[in-house]
C-alpha cells in the first residue's frame, strides 16, 4: 500500500513548551475541531502519552462513522503521533512536532501519511479531494491554534479557576475548551447529573440555589437561559425567556454573592438587543435602552446581577450581538438556503446587523475576566456592522453561491411572528467602543475574513 503524505508547517506566537502543554491541555481536541465539522467525541482514555485512546463520530451524510485512534511515539515536549486503528481510511498516521525557534516562538509542523481504501481506485476516486480537505483542515487549525496562543500570552503566568454556566450551549462549548488549552481549570455548571471534579450541579430556577462548592473560585461566566431564536414567541415562551434570564441570574448572583469568598469577576452574557431598534444611529455602550420585549428582558438580566456588585465583585454584561458559527445560530440556519441558491437579505435587506466570529467571541469573555479595570456594559460586536443585504452577498461569496433572492418581511412575520421583527428586520449598528479602548485585538474584525475562517473557505 502506497501512502500519501501532507505536511504543513507554521511559526507559533509561544515558547516550544508552551505550544506542546497547549495540545496537552484539556480542550485540545475540541479547539482543533472546526465549527463546520460536527465531530463527536465518543470515548476517550488518557491524554497524548503512549496509549492514549481516543474514539470519535465523524458525519458521513445521515451517518456516522466510528474513527478510532492510538497516541503512540510521545516525546514531551516535541512529539506526540496518533495513528488510526479503526476507520475511514486504510492508513493515517499523524505526526504532531514542535520544534523552538527563539523565546517566544516555535514551530508546528503536521505531518499525515494517508491513503484510502480501495487502492488505485479509491486514490483515483477520492485522493483530490481528500488532499483539498486536508489543506482545508489544517489551515484553520494552524491559525486557530496561533491565535489561541496570543490570547493566552499575557496571562500565561496567572491561570484562573472558572465556572461556566451553559457550557455545552453554542458558546460556551467554545469557550470551556478555549479556557482549558490555556491552563485555566473549568468547572462546567450542569443541570443535569451529578457533581464531580470538574462539574457541580445546580438549578437556575430554584430561589434557595446553594453553590458551596465555588467558594473561592476566581471568575464565573454566565451563559445560560431560554433560546431566544428557537421558535414563535408565545406567551409561554416569552416568560420562560424572561425568568430564565432575569430570575436564573438573580438566583446565580444572590447564590455567588453569599460565598464565604464570592468570586472576582463574574461575565454575565447580555445582547445587543437592549438598544432596540434604532435604525442608521451609531449606538455604543452610553447609548440608552431601546424598546421592545428584548431590550425588556436585557435590562432585567443586567440588573440581576446587583448582589454580587454589591459585594465587591467586578461584574461585565457582555452584550452580544448575532454569532458567526456554522455550528449553530442565526448563520447555520441561513446556509442551506444560501448552499442550494437560494440565499438573499431578509426584508429591505438595509437594516443593520452587528456581528461577531465565535472565536472573537470567545476571546472578547477571556479578555473581560482577565482585564481588571473592565466593568459594567462591553458591547460584544465586530467594529464594522454591515446591513444585512451585505451580510447576505458576503455569505454568498464565501459559498460561492448567489445571494439574489430576498425574502419580504411579510412572509418573515408569517413565519416568525414578532420574532421576526426582533431578530430578523430591526437594525441596530452597534460600535465595540470599550472593547477596543481596554485593548482588546480583533482576530477577525472583517467579515469576509470572518466567514471564510469560521467556513474554512479561505
Amino acid at each position: 500500500m502506497t501512502a500519501s503524505v501532507f505536511a504543513r508547517r507554521s511559526s507559533m506566537p509561544a515558547p516550544a513548551d508552551e505550544l506542546f502543554a497547549w495540545h496537552e491541555r484539556p480542550g485540545a481536541l475540541e479547539r482543533l475541531t472546526p465549527p463546520w465539522s460536527p465531530v463527536t467525541v465518543l470515548e476517550r482514555q488518557g491524554g497524548i502519552e503512549d496509549g492514549g485512546r481516543v474514539v470519535l463520530g465523524l458525519p458521513v451524510g445521515p451517518l456516522q462513522v466510528r474513527w478510532e485512534a492510538l497516541h503512540r511515539d510521545y516525546v514531551r515536549g516535541r512529539q506526540f503521533r496518533d495513528e488510526q486503528v479503526r476507520g475511514p481510511f486504510a492508513r493515517w498516521v499523524h505526526t504532531h512536532t514542535v520544534e523552538p525557534a527563539g523565546a517566544e516562538t516555535s514551530l508546528l509542523e503536521d505531518r499525515i501519511e494517508w491513503a484510502l481504501p480501495g487502492g488505485p481506485l479509491g486514490a483515483w476516486l477520492g485522493g483530490a479531494a481528500t488532499e483539498r480537505m486536508l489543506e482545508r483542515l489544517f489551515a484553520w487549525r494552524h491559525r486557530t491554534t496561533a491565535g489561541d496562543l496570543a490570547a493566552h500570552a499575557p496571562c500565561r503566568a496567572r491561570p484562573m479557576s472558572v465556572a461556566v454556566t451553559g457550557a455545552s450551549g453554542l458558546v460556551g462549548s467554545a469557550l470551556v475548551p478555549f479556557l482549558g488549552t490555556g491552563g485555566h481549570r473549568v468547572v462546567r455548571l450542569v443541570r443535569r447529573g451529578t457533581s464531580g471534579c470538574d462539574t457541580l450541579r445546580w438549578d437556575p430556577e430554584d430561589a434557595t440555589l446553594a453553590l458551596d462548592g465555588l467558594d473561592g473560585i476566581d471568575a464565573v461566566v454566565h451563559l445560560a437561559g431560554e433560546s431566544i431564536a428557537a421558535g414563535r414567541w408565545t406567551a409561554e415562551r416569552k416568560r420562560r425567556i424572561h425568568d430564565s434570564r432575569a430570575r436564573g441570574t438573580r438566583a446565580l448572583a444572590e447564590a455567588l454573592a453569599a460565598l464565604p469568598h464570592p468570586p472576582r469577576v463574574l461575565v454575565s452574557a447580555s445582547a445587543i438587543g437592549i438598544y432596540g431598534d434604532r435604525g442608521d444611529e451609531a449606538l455604543d455602550e452610553t447609548s440608552p435602552a431601546g424598546a421592545g420585549f428584548l431590550a425588556d428582558v436585557c435590562r432585567a438580566w443586567e440588573a440581576a446581577t446587583e448582589p454580587l456588585t454589591r459585594r465587591g465583585t467586578r461584574v461585565v454584561h457582555l452584550r452580544f450581538g448575532v454569532v458567526l458559527t456554522p455550528a449553530g445560530g442565526a448563520l447555520a440556519q441561513m446556509l442551506l438556503p444560501f448552499r442550494v441558491g437560494l440565499g438573499g437579505p431578509a426584508g429591505s435587506g438595509e437594516q443593520f446587523v452587528s456581528w461577531i466570529g465565535i472565536d472573537d467571541l470567545v476571546g472578547a469573555i477571556h479578555h473581560a475576566l482577565v482585564t481588571d479595570g473592565l466593568t459594567g456594559a462591553v458591547n460584544a460586536v465586530a467594529p464594522e456592522p454591515v446591513r444585512n443585504r451585505a451580510l447576505a452577498t458576503a455569505i454568498g461569496r464565501a459559498l460561492g453561491r448567489p445571494a439574489l433572492v430576498p425574502v419580504p418581511a411579510a412572509v418573515l412575520r408569517l413565519a416568525l411572528g414578532e420574532l421576526a421583527d426582533a431578530l430578523l428586520l430591526s437594525s441596530a449598528r452597534v460600535l465595540p467602543t470599550r472593547l477596543g479602548d481596554s485593548g482588546y485585538r480583533f482576530r477577525t474584525p472583517d467579515l469576509d475574513a470572518a466567514l471564510a475562517h469560521v467556513l474554512g473557505t479561505g
